[in-house]
Order: structure tokens, then C-alpha cells, then sequence
């Protein structure tokens, strides 16, 4: 096993702490959010207290001001442990750092606090129902009426949808400048004319909830407008690669746990007479899904590492989430299959792990987006 030196002895003894919290906190319970469609919000307000929501937060603004690696760590041990309903992901990998980055110093201080201490649920709403991965089709509408916008459209597929007190929305303030027309606003859930939809049901990530929104005639002050007006679309492209590291580090951990628990089930099942271990083919098998996390891991630290120095570029982190991605659905299904039919049943961790990953391949950009955006990099003058 090659050793993950971008990780030091502190970073090491806060994942113990977050390991341990998830053991005692989130893994007993997420059976029954997994029929709930949701988390607590219990258990974000004692995320919160352990400091391990949006850990970049300057201090200034109720946070430590750590770098990423503490976000990577968070992300790793919810994938260690199956938990794919715990949201916390897209609140501090992907939705805080917009307000860190283009906040307004009141909105910092209005909204950084309840991100850390769990009080202020966040989400971002990109997503609608014609556009997919398609940023530059938005709908979604901000009309300057003298110093409000009135916001109309709906938007769906919305991580943390039901339970979010702060939505990033995604808007057309100009729908004849194309990317040029789009702006990014701060929305409270409190707002008249905002609405949730159903609950959406999937496939995997049942415990994570993924929702319908709707912006009807919502009316909100200059002030929530995040960044400059126009200015959205860049600032969307800007982030992605830190949302697509995020997605490859969970993929990674989640595919090596189910590795690791799946090497224990063979020794132990046994199949004409003798340990599912024993045949050459389970051992084919297993080594093959070994290298393939090595390797793909020992790229997903180096651009973890690139990023915590600023210098991750889109071409890697898409490179990052396509392989992260690809590995870890492989993998998951091999291992469902040395499960035999108890990998098929829902209470087997490989069968919600094999529900869950395929979504990975889906969302923070299709695997096909990725190819897309490696090939043309490949390609240009």
C-alpha cells in the first residue's frame, strides 16, 4: 500500500474524530432516514459543535479557516462508512465556498456563522428540468424592479432541497447574453413565493434529500445578489473543479470500503465446500479492484494536493471525477457480484453502495461532459 502523505499527523487525528462521531452519530440512524428521505437536522446542529461543517470558513466568520484537506477527510469517512444521505458535501464543498469567495462582507457575516455551526442548511440550484448539465439553457429568471429582482422558475434535483434554510440560485438576468446573462442570488427558504417540491425518489442516496424548487414571483433585495450581476456562469466554472475533486474523493473511499468489507465476506462465505476466497477467480478479482483504487487513488491525492496549493485546473479535476467515478461503479459491482444473492439484498452495505455510486457518474457534470472537456483540452491550438 503506497502511504497518503498529503495527510499529516493532526489531519489524521481529526479524521479519527470525525470516524468516531459518524459511528456513534450517524451510522446507527441512517437506516431509518434512508425511510425518512432525510437526515436529522440533529445531527448537523452536532456537526456543527465538532467543527466539522465548512472547515474553511475564516474565523473571523465562526469558522477554523482550515484548508481543503479537512473538507477531504469529511467527505472520505461519510463515503467509509456508506452514509450517503449526510449532506454535508455539497454544503461545504461546493455552496459555502461561494459565499467565502464573492460574499459581500454582510452577507459573510449574515450567513457564514449558521453554515458552521449547522444552523443554515445550504444548497445550490442549478439544475432544471430541460437543461441537465446544459448551465448556459437556464430558465430561471431575476428582473430588475428598482432595488428588488422577482425571481420565476423551478429547478430540480436539488441536494439538501427539503431541508435547505440558504439556496444559491442559479438566474438569467439577461436571457439575450447567453453564460454572459446569468447571475448567482442568495435566497432564504423563508421568502414568499418559494416552494419545495415532492421529496424526488431514486435509485440510490435515499437517506439524501433531493428535491423540487419553485420561484414564484420571489421578490428579493439587491442584496442577494452573490458576486456581479452577469458574472454567474464564470463563477459556476470557476468552483466546478473543487465539486468534481469532492465527488472523486467520495467515490475513491466509498469503492476501497466496500473493497475492504468485501475481502472479509469471502473468507468467510463458503461455496462447494470451501472459502468463496479460495478460487482463483475471486482472487483475479479482487486484485484487479485493488490496483485500480491504488492507482486511481494515488492521482485523486496529487490533484488534492494541486488544489489545497491552488493550482487544480479543470482538465485534471474532470480527469479526476471521470476515473474516480468509473473505479468506483466497477469496482462496487464486481464486489456485489463475489457477494453472490445476499449482494443483491438492501441490507447488505454493497447493495446500497452499488445503488449509490451510479449517480456519481451522473452529477457535478456527466462522465460524457468530462470526456468532453479533456478531449477539447487535448485537441486545442
Amino acid at each position: 500500500m503506497i502511504p497518503r502523505n498529503i495527510y499529516d499527523t493532526d489531519l489524521e487525528f481529526f479524521r479519527d474524530t470525525v470516524a468516531k462521531f459518524l459511528e456513534q452519530q450517524a451510522v446507527p440512524f441512517h437506516e431509518k432516514w434512508e425511510e425518512q428521505g432525510q437526515v436529522s437536522r440533529e445531527l448537523w446542529l452536532k456537526a456543527g459543535q465538532q467543527g466539522f461543517l465548512s472547515p474553511t470558513v475564516p474565523e473571523e466568520y465562526g469558522g477554523v479557516g482550515v484548508d481543503f484537506r479537512y473538507n477531504a477527510i469529511v467527505d472520505e469517512e461519510v463515503a467509509r462508512y456508506g452514509l450517503s444521505g449526510i449532506g454535508w458535501g455539497l454544503h461545504s464543498d461546493i455552496a459555502v465556498p461561494y459565499i467565502i469567495r464573492l460574499g459581500t462582507e454582510e452577507q459573510k457575516q449574515k450567513y457564514l456563522p449558521g453554515t458552521v455551526s449547522g444552523e443554515v442548511i445550504t444548497a445550490i440550484a442549478m439544475s432544471e428540468p430541460a437543461t441537465g448539465s446544459d448551465l448556459q439553457g437556464v430558465k430561471t429568471n431575476a428582473v430588475q424592479d428598482g432595488d428588488e429582482y422577482v425571481i420565476n422558475g423551478s429547478k430540480t434535483f436539488i441536494t439538501n432541497g427539503q431541508m435547505a434554510d440558504l439556496v444559491i440560485v442559479v438566474a438569467k438576468t439577461d436571457p439575450s447574453a447567453g453564460a454572459k446573462g446569468i447571475s448567482l442570488f442568495l435566497v432564504e427558504a423563508s421568502t414568499a413565493g418559494f416552494s419545495r417540491g415532492k421529496n424526488l425518489k431514486k435509485i440510490g442516496m435515499k437517506a439524501q434529500d433531493t428535491s423540487e424548487l419553485f420561484f414564484d414571483n420571489i421578490r428579493v433585495p439587491r442584496s442577494s445578489l452573490l458576486g456581479e450581476e452577469g458574472m454567474g456562469f464564470v463563477y459556476l466554472m470557476q468552483e466546478l473543479p473543487q465539486e468534481r475533486l469532492s465527488v472523486a474523493l467520495y467515490a475513491i473511499a466509498n469503492a476501497d470500503s466496500i473493497l475492504k468489507q468485501t475481502v472479509d465476506y469471502v473468507k468467510e462465505r463458503k461455496a462447494f465446500g470451501q472459502p468463496v476466497a479460495n478460487f482463483q477467480n475471486s482472487q483475479f478479482k479482487l486484485a484487479e479492484a485493488a490496483t485500480k483504487i491504488a492507482t486511481t487513488q494515488v492521482f485523486v491525492d496529487r490533484c488534492l494536493e494541486l488544489h489545497t496549493e491552488g493550482n487544480l485546473d479543470a482538465v485534471a479535476a474532470a480527469q479526476a471525477k471521470l476515473v474516480a467515478t468509473e473505479v468506483q461503479n466497477e469496482v462496487i459491482d464486481e464486489c456485489l457480484q463475489l457477494h453472490g444473492g445476499y449482494g443483491y439484498m438492501w441490507e447488505y452495505p454493497v447493495a446500497r453502495a452499488w445503488a449509490d455510486a451510479r449517480v456519481q457518474k451522473i452529477y457535478a457534470g456527466t462522465s460524457e461532459v468530462m470526456k468532453l472537456i479533456i478531449g477539447r483540452d487535448l485537441l486545442k491550438d
